[in-house]
């Protein structure tokens, strides 16, 4: 079991292909590529049939905290991650404490058969690591979680000066039924209109000068865009077109 903490500035964009394509040709020479410059991300989100930690992020509060596992396309880990974020005048400040597990040991916390606590303790963590195992776990006792919706989308990633991350989200996906990390045929399509890309920026301060003006002179500027928020509002709208 592997465990990391984060707490940074993070700002989403929702732009067009072409806005993409000019925005990279500064990006490119500002930045590198990240040591997992392309990859297929999975988003497996947790809650209970009443949506409590879904509904809240909606609210859009002061605070907010959800819980989701994550994994790659071919690669046989799982991070569980606990992420807050802090609204403030400069935008979100991101906090996020995980903990990584096999798939193999993802499946039998999911099936009840061992707790994370246990899985972190077996393993001889650190005291950090076991930490978050607990919080993590307690957050599945107090809201009765449950796996409920997975996200699916094709990251493009770069990393700049004074920890500056770069990621473009295409290709959205979500489906609330057979909710394992394997791509699914019948994954629906979130996005039918031209702005079709999450691009997001995450800092520990403020963005550098040519990321600002490019970014200016694109009139690209920062909005709300939570990806489990959006796809649950779309899957709750189909309910009410078919009751």
């Amino acid at each position: 079991m592997h465990e990391q903490v984060f707490n940074r500035i993070e700002k989403k964009y929702l732009i067009t292909k072409a806005q993409k394509n000019r925005l990279l040709k500064t990006i490119k020479k500002n930045t590198e590529k990240d040591a997992y410059y392309r990859s297929e991300v999975y988003n497996l989100y947790f809650d209970n049939d009443n949506y409590d930690l879904i509904m809240q992020s909606i609210d859009k509060p002061v605070f907010k905290e959800k819980l989701r596992a994550r994994s790659y396309g071919g690669y046989d880990r799982v991070f569980l991650e606990i992420k807050t974020k802090l609204k403030d005048e400069n935008g979100n400040i991101g906090y996020k404490r995980r903990v990584m597990i096999t798939r193999q040991e993802f499946a039998e916390f999911i099936q009840n058969n061992i707790t994370l606590t246990d899985l972190a303790e077996r393993t001889q963590n650190n005291n950090n690591n076991i930490q978050i195992a607990r919080e993590i776990d307690h957050l599945f006792q107090l809201f009765s979680l449950k796996p409920k919706i997975l996200i699916t989308y094709n990251r493009e990633s770069y990393k700049g000066k004074d920890g500056l991350r770069i990621t473009f989200d295409d290709k959205l996906r979500f489906r609330d039924k057979k909710l394992d990390f394997i791509k699914g045929k019948r994954d629906k399509i979130y996005f039918k209109d031209i702005r079709n890309t999450i691009m997001e920026i995450k800092a520990q301060g403020s963005l550098p000068l040519w990321l600002v003006k490019i970014m200016s002179s694109e009139q690209i500027y920062p909005q709300q865009f939570s990806k489990i928020g959006k796809v649950y509002a779309k899957l709750k709208s189909k309910e009410r077109k078919n009751v």
